[in-house]
Formats: structure tokens, sequence, C-alpha cells
């Protein structure tokens, strides 16, 4: 039976150790999240240590935020010693990143500087950099060489290219931005326009960026086995309504409830996670932002773009091939495209 340990505090103040519950075996899979203070974390952490993701797998939870945030993190802590997970086998805290993305399996980097009022995006995408550079050089020092990131701080699919780039003895195809919420806000809105469950509704491509450009891919889904434009007989709302609902699904939240996406947005990166490490059913796929290079749709190499991807289970992934575009879409994805690209150009004196 477990008991509960509480381990003093490290050498390095900024870190902090907790055996939350020890068990027999060795081995386990190590996570780090990043802002883990924040709204998006705190749906976010309890959902991992409760063994959802990893089932029955043990679990070390390496808690990232700014100095100043460790009574913040003290409270998360106590509430997951508080939950009594089984597989939770170890939790640090603090600000240490050397210390906390040491020997970590999983990186989700939730923690970036939100837009401010009258902010250029360009602005943000350089504040951002800085953080980015950051963590991306400490994980090429010090995390497992086969690493997986999942980038959800925005923009994020220009935060992970600066990671990547940051990262150079990583492999590239590691980094992920987190398309998984636009997905899912894609399949939701057409189940409920078609009337129909979710769990009819194949999972659908959330191609390019996420932003404003972004083009969910109604052409190449389904609803109960017939495709989504049969059992949606109104192109002027697939190209119209439902295209922009998605887009700006993530500002009409803010204007909503004051606050940015925050358990729908943990439930997108739970989502993703668990496409990684199972096996993607025959014929289908997820959505995730991934490393352009040698993509099989002639998008342009060295950007994060959102292409419909599927896993063995083993946290690897392929691109899967020869989707078909109709002019619509290819449209906006050349949009999307040319937006990425405007950010790369942005920020490419951060690289290494």
């Amino acid at each position: 039976m477990g008991i509960f340990v509480q381990m003093g505090r490290k050498a390095a103040k900024s870190l902090h150790q907790v055996e939350v519950f020890v068990t027999l075996g060795s081995g386990m899979k190590r996570v780090v999240v990043t802002g883990a203070t924040g709204q998006i974390a705190y749906s976010l952490l309890f959902r991992i240590g409760s063994g959802e993701v990893f089932g029955d797998e043990k679990i070390a939870l390496h808690l990232y935020d700014l100095p100043g945030m460790e009574k913040g993190l003290e409270g998360v802590v106590m509430e997951l010693q508080d939950c009594a997970y089984p597989f939770l086998e170890e939790v640090r805290y603090g600000s240490d990143l050397k210390e906390l993305f040491s020997e970590v399996d999983l990186a989700l980097l939730v923690g970036a500087k939100p837009r401010g009022p009258g902010m250029e995006r360009g602005d943000l995408l350089k504040d951002n950099g800085t953080i980015f550079v950051e963590q991306g050089r400490v994980l090429n020092q010090v995390a497992s060489r086969d690493v997986k990131v999942v980038v959800v701080g925005n923009p994020c699919n220009t935060n992970a290219l600066i990671a990547m780039e940051s990262a150079p003895n990583l492999p590239r195809k590691n980094f992920h931005a987190m398309m998984r919420l636009d997905q899912n806000r894609a399949m939701a809105l057409l189940a409920r326009k078609a009337g129909r469950s979710i769990g009819e509704v194949s999972p659908l491509v959330v191609w390019g960026n996420h932003s404003a450009t972004q083009v969910p891919d109604y052409p190449n889904a389904s609803i109960g086995g017939h495709s989504a434009t049969e059992i949606i007989n109104d192109l002027t709302w697939l190209q119209g309504e439902f295209l922009t609902t998605v887009q700006k699904r993530g500002a009409a939240i803010i204007q909503a409830r004051g606050k940015s996406s925050a358990a729908s947005a943990a439930n997108g990166v739970i989502d993703h996670v668990k496409s990684l490490y199972n096996p993607t059913p025959e014929g289908t796929w997820f959505s995730s932002a991934v490393c352009s290079d040698g993509n099989p749709y002639g998008i342009q190499e060295g950007i994060i773009f959102g292409f419909p991807c599927r896993s063995s289970g083993d946290g690897s992934y392929e691109i899967v091939p020869h989707l078909p575009w109709n002019s619509f879409i290819e449209e906006r994805i050349r949009v999307t495209e040319k937006e990425l690209l405007e950010e790369k150009e942005c920020v490419e004196e951060m690289f290494v």
C-alpha cells in the first residue's frame, strides 16, 4: 500500500519535490507542464494525475511557473496529494527550468504572455519568442532525447517553431502546436447543425494556423458514415457561418465569460496526447500542427502547420497523405500558409 512522503527543499530553492505515492516498480512517464498555476493547467493536471491519459503507467508531474508563484504551486500540489491518485508517483514544482525539464518524456508548454490592449501580433510573437527560445534550449540540454513537445501558449504554431529551432539536437517532428481544440470545436458544430451525436462525426483536419485563418476541412468530414456535405446540404452555411464560427470561437468565449478558453483547451491537450499514445483507428486521423518538412501537400517547409496525422500509439505520428482539396479549401489554405510564413519572418532572428 502506498504512503505519502514529503521531501525537503532541494539545494536549488526554486525546486521542490514531493513523493505523492511510493509504489513498487521502476520507470514512469515524466510530464512537465508550464504555466502550472494558470487556468488551463488547473483543468489539465488532475486529469493527467488521475491516470486518464497513460492508463496504469506511473506518472511524475513537473510543475513549472515563474518565480514568485511558489505558493500557488504549493496549493496545486496539496490538491494533487489529496486526490490520492494511485499512479501519480512524484511531483516536482518550482521555477528552475533546467531542473523541471530534466529527463521529461512529454513537455506541455502551456504558459505564454497574453496579448495586451493595443499590442501588435508581431510584438506578441517577439515577447513570447524569448520565452520559447529559453524553453527550447533547456529542453535541448536536459530533456529525454525523444521528448514530445506540445505547445499550447499562443501564438502556438510559431511558438512551437521557435522552441523547435532552439532545440537542434531534438527530432523536429517531435514538436507540436495544439490544433485539437479547433478540431473538437468543428466536430461539435457539425453535430449540432446535423442534429446528430458527436460520436457520429468523423475527426476532421483543421489545416494551418491556430488563428482566425485556420481551415476546418468540412469536405473530408463524414457524419454517420455519409459525407458531411450530404448530411448538411447547406454550402452557404458550411463555407460561411461554420468556418467563421470555428475560426473565431476563442474570441467569442472571451467576450462571453471575460476569460479565455480553459477547460476546453485542457481537454484539447488531453485528447491530443491520447491520440499520440494510442493507435489511430484505421481510415481516420487527428489534427496537429507539426513541422512541414517533407510534407505531402506542398506546404512550404520550415513552419509548424496543421495537418491530418495518425499514430501507431508510441508517441510518434505520420502525416496522412492524399486528402483532396477543393478550390474553396485550397484558397484558404494558402492564406493560412502565408500568415505562418509572415510570422516566421518576424521571429527568424531568434533562431539558433
